[in-house]
């Protein structure tokens, strides 16, 4: 499982370790690991790199904290191997002493931003922006994990010169710009080809807007001691693994769990027959399905127990999935608001479902919406929430009581209290899998049948929502293969996304 935590508690536990450690000794460990990194990338050759570390022409953009001081360090280190290093001083008088010191002992140069370089175009040849434009290899040492905003004016110009320059980017410990913890973007920000991140992630090297700019993220190892409970986490093959269910040699149909799907519509038929794929791939026993589209789901999926007299005289459930493809008719989602399983609302559900109601139930509910949805939830507009959807997750399952699964290019799922000031709410999950192809009409149903099937079995809802998102986005991955797909594939790619993980 990887990790993630705040700016806080990465300062709080490099302040304990730096106390037991001789002075400088910590910076000197992540700059050991920002060197190597850098010369992986010089050694490699990736068409953008020269293909050794020895004679490359390596630019470091140098801030005035400890950031800078990383990127001077591992200069040094650099320039001690053959490679030819300039340093791009934004802020010369507060530059790293010792670090800038090292740095003109290895023989590196530096070169001083001035008032021309802030007014400087791509058709401008100040020194700074020269010596990036020739670079092989940018290290980005500009702001570290304490910035906010976006890039002052003055480094705007470094930062467009870096992209256009064909050079292979590094930030150090996250991409200058970004916000290290909510993950934002407000403003110019530098995008790295790789990230050298210190002890931890850091919840805007999985989160985007900010993770887009992060490119690869290598995680450097320093000795720091975290707590137990990081601020995000994002599972892996193993950690799914271990919450799929399985079924023992007693177990029949009833014993692995029933779940009901109260989807679909006169208008929207397929919705309910892509919710009960999902569904029937998701590890319950059996799936009943109440609505309108009975014939539609039985001609696909003769398995399914179905009714046509509404969730209440369904038939007893584990769980229920309500509001793909539902239409106007908030009936349905009244009844299985009331019934006292763990329930996922999506789709036209979240719309219909009364606020009151949801916060009042005892049992589990999973809400999974995408952004437009979640907009409308929080009354606010789309770019809001795409820019921020850490917050926005968090806000909606506060103010619902209820687990979250933001849907999107970064898929969040958040119980009530993640991140709250006390600290004691559970890790928001980041889900790491998934295509861009995903992005289709119906693929929010296949995801919500699954992950009611997993409530169904027994998980939470937190861990429903979690292992539905991470099989959805291997199956959408398999499916599509770099072409296009359709929602039926992706149902039908689940399978085998299962196998992937179980078996390692």
């Amino acid at each position: 499982m990887r990790t993630a935590y705040g700016v806080e508690t990465v300062r709080a536990a490099e302040r304990d370790l730096m106390a037991r450690l001789p002075e400088g000794a910590l910076m000197q460990r992540a700059a050991a690991g920002l060197a190597a990194a850098c010369a992986d990338l010089l050694g490699r050759g990736d068409g953008r790199s020269r293909g050794r570390v020895y004679g490359s022409r390596v630019v470091l953009l140098v801030g005035s904290g400890d950031n800078g001081g990383d990127a001077l360090y591992a200069g040094a280190r650099l320039a001690r191997r053959g490679a030819g290093v300039t340093a791009v001083l934004l802020a010369p008088e507060r530059a790293h002493a010792a670090g800038l010191a090292a740095l003109r002992r290895a023989g590196g140069r530096t070169v001083e931003i001035t008032g021309a370089d802030a007014d400087a175009d791509a058709g401008t040849g100040t020194a700074a922006v020269a010596a990036v434009r020739r670079a092989d290899l940018v290290v980005d040492g500009i702001v570290g994990i304490g910035g906010t905003g976006g890039l002052r004016p003055e480094a705007v110009p470094l930062a467009e010169a870096a992209e256009r320059s064909g050079a292979t980017v590094v930030a150090v410990d996250l991409p200058s710009g970004v916000d290290a913890d909510t993950g934002e973007v407000r403003g110019t920000a530098l995008r790295a080809d790789l990230t050298v991140t210190f002890g931890t992630h850091k919840p805007g090297l999985l989160v985007d807007p900010a993770r887009e700019y992060a490119g690869s993220v290598r995680l450097v190892g320093i000795g720091l001691d975290l707590p137990a409970e990081p601020e995000l986490e994002a599972l892996q093959h193993a950690d799914v693994a271990r919450l799929l269910p399985v079924p023992g040699a007693e177990s029949d149909k009833y014993r692995r769990g029933v779940v009901g799907v109260a989807a679909g519509s006169a208008r929207y038929p397929g919705a309910a027959v892509l919710a009960v794929a999902g569904a029937l791939r998701g590890g319950a026993g059996a799936v009943r399905y109440a609505g309108p589209a009975a014939r539609d789901v039985i001609a696909r999926f003769p398995e399914t127990l179905v009714s046509d007299r509404g969730p209440k005289h369904a038939g007893r459930v584990q769980a229920w999935v309500v509001g793909p493809g539902a239409g106007d008719d908030a009936g349905p989602v009244a009844e299985v608001l009331a019934a006292d399983v763990p329930v996922l609302i999506d789709a036209d559900g979240l719309r219909l479902a009364d606020a009151s109601a949801v916060r009042a139930r005892s049992a589990p509910t999973l809400l999974t919406p995408h952004t437009g949805e979640a907009a409308a939830l929080l009354g606010v507009e789309r770019e809001e929430v795409e820019a921020g959807r850490l917050a926005a997750a968090r806000e909606l399952a506060a103010r619902y009581g209820a687990t979250v699964l933001l849907k999107g290019s970064t898929t969040l799922v958040a119980d009530p209290g993640n991140g709250s000031a006390d600290g004691k709410g559970t890790a928001v999950r980041v889900n790491p899998t998934g295509t861009s192809w995903l992005a289709t009409a119906g693929s929010g149903d296949v995801l919500s049948g699954l992950a009611g099937s997993l409530l169904a079995a027994g998980l939470p809802a937190r861990d429903a929502g979690s292992a539905a998102a991470y099989l959805h986005g291997l199956a959408g991955r398999r499916a599509a293969d770099g072409a296009p797909v359709g929602a039926h594939d992706v149902a039908e790619a689940i399978p085998g996304a299962w196998r992937d993980v179980t078996r390692g």
